[in-house]
């Protein structure tokens, strides 16, 4: 039994949200909703990352405790933050670089969809978003470990200078 948010589950909810039944054009909340539930997916995908790469994934022993600290710390702002900044992230390799760009969309996106009144979405470029999602993630689980361990620890800690 799976209990933990499956970011892939999140991707296909936001595909049911854009293609209602019977309908050539979704509503807008629906349209906004999918948009919103494929940046979390996203954003869920970082912060099991985070948890797996830092404490441990669920074959290893780990207190859950501290698997769910390191999964909560991963913080909206400060993770887009982290993904911004290219210098850093262009030594990663490109399937990092890819998550964080659409990571940084997906949240501008989001962000719109929940708070804008007047943002207007299309069926076709959320389809767009909710496909490079999909893709995008699944890319991301090929990553090697050491790679995502190191932008687990980019994205969700705070870099002190020596």
């Amino acid at each position: 039994m799976r209990t933990q948010v499956q970011p892939l589950d999140l991707i296909k909810t936001a595909r049911r949200l854009c293609h209602t039944r019977n309908a050539r054009r979704p509503r807008q909340s629906d349209l906004r909703r999918a948009v919103s539930t494929a940046y979390y997916a996203m954003f869920h995908a970082l912060c099991r990352n985070c948890a797996d790469c830092l404490i441990g994934g669920t074959s290893s022993q780990r207190s859950l405790p501290a698997w769910r600290q390191a999964y909560r710390a991963v913080e909206h702002t400060f993770s887009k933050q982290q993904c911004k900044n290219s210098g850093v992230l262009r030594k990663f390799p490109k399937e990092i670089e890819d998550f964080a760009s659409l990571y940084i969309t997906l949240q501008q996106k989001r962000h719109a969809a929940d708070y804008d009144p007047h943002a207007q979405f299309l069926k076709t470029d959320v389809d767009v978003l909710i496909n490079a999602a999909e893709a995008t993630l699944k890319a991301f689980s090929r990553v090697q470990i050491k790679d995502r361990r190191a932008f687990a620890a980019w994205s969700a800690m705070k870099h002190r200078k020596d």
